[in-house]
């Protein structure tokens, strides 16, 4: 049996979550019948953990950003059709951001909305990208531009997963750690400058407390914002620049975002007077996140300047005032092309 101290339910707008911290995978059956239940994961975590979808309804789709559009949409809700799945069926998504985005946009339109939850399999899924009911789909060129946001019924960790995750992946997750260390927790960002990636990847219960902090930082922030019209914001420090750079080149979401956040440093040295640019910089490097790029600065920006946080002719870029402490400040679209340019 579950135990109750594994689980903790936190309540949001209209719904709530239940968050399983230390469950793992084989706990799935406790929280929802197999036989309501369609898992959705891609062919890398299908191929290296078969053993624990054996005995549910899976679809595989293929892995990366590039699948994460319409077209991937329309072809899981035919199978759900076929599948004659109905307004009981409970859809759950076992994978990285990618999969956790389209399980969360597809139970949100499926018949107007069935039950969801996730088994998040990254250090990306698990800090960020499952949590806060934000889910959705690329238009093109432009990464999430169709979505609602609609919470899961629950998230299930199973840290075991991450034994198979790349090198890479583990330091794409960590641009999403370093983030939140830079916005609302400076005793975390000492605490990264200590160890290094190496030091979380070797000992798995000291990445499940950070996993965990990680989470908490987001869920607190999410609880007191959910529709993103005040602090929530905080949450795109080094998104805006960086998914107009992730879509533009070949980069994973953590690199584009650790590129985001070392200019969105530099604009806060103008901006905010923020003296702690290098200190950024070096941890983001030291986690071996990349942190300046040559680009298309006119390519980038009238990607940039359709962002979702534009109001009017003003960007609601995040900026830092010392790390640990975060402010949204308006930037007129003509400013913020100067900065660019100047970059």
């Amino acid at each position: 049996m579950l135990k109750e101290m594994e689980k903790q339910i936190f309540s949001f707008s209209v719904s709530s979550t239940e968050f399983y911290f230390a469950g793992g995978f084989s706990h799935l059956r406790k929280i929802t019948d197999p036989k309501a239940t369609v898992l959705i994961t891609d062919e890398n975590i299908y191929k290296a953990h078969t053993k624990p979808f054996n005995g549910w309804n899976t679809i595989v789709l293929k892995a990366g950003e590039s699948y994460k559009v319409q077209s991937t949409v329309d072809a899981v809700v035919e199978a759900l059709i076929d599948m004659e799945a109905d307004r009981k069926t409970t859809l759950v998504g076992v994978g990285g951001g990618v999969i956790t985005d389209l399980t969360g946009y597809i139970a949100s339109v499926y018949m107007r909305g069935i039950r969801f939850g996730f088994i998040p399999t990254s250090i990306l899924g698990l800090v960020d990208a499952s949590i806060g009911g934000k889910n959705g789909i690329d238009v093109g060129e432009y990464k999430n531009m169709v979505g609602v946001i609609r919470q899961p019924a629950f998230i299930l960790h199973d840290m075991v997963l991450l034994q198979t995750l790349p090198l890479q992946e583990w330091e794409n997750g960590f641009a999403e750690i370093i983030k939140h260390a830079c916005i609302k927790d400076a005793a975390m960002f000492s605490l990264l400058e200590e160890n290094n990636l190496n030091s979380f990847r070797q000992r798995p219960k000291k990445i499940g407390e950070l996993v965990k902090r990680n989470a908490l930082i987001k869920i607190r922030v999410v609880r007191k914002d959910e529709f993103e019209k005040a602090d929530r914001r905080l949450l795109n420090f080094g998104h805006t620049l960086g998914h107009a750079l992730e879509t533009q080149y070949e980069l994973l979401h953590g690199q584009a975002v650790s590129i985001g956040m070392a200019y969105a440093c530099h604009m806060a040295e103008q901006l905010t007077g923020f003296r702690q640019t290098n200190r950024v910089v070096h941890l983001l490097e030291k986690y071996n996140l990349p942190t300046y790029a040559s680009f298309n600065k006119q390519k980038v920006f009238k990607v940039l300047k359709m962002d979702k946080k534009r109001e009017r002719t003003d960007m609601n870029y995040v900026l830092l005032e010392k790390i640990g402490k975060a402010v949204v400040k308006p930037v007129s679209l003509q400013q913020l092309e100067q900065i660019i340019q100047a970059f």
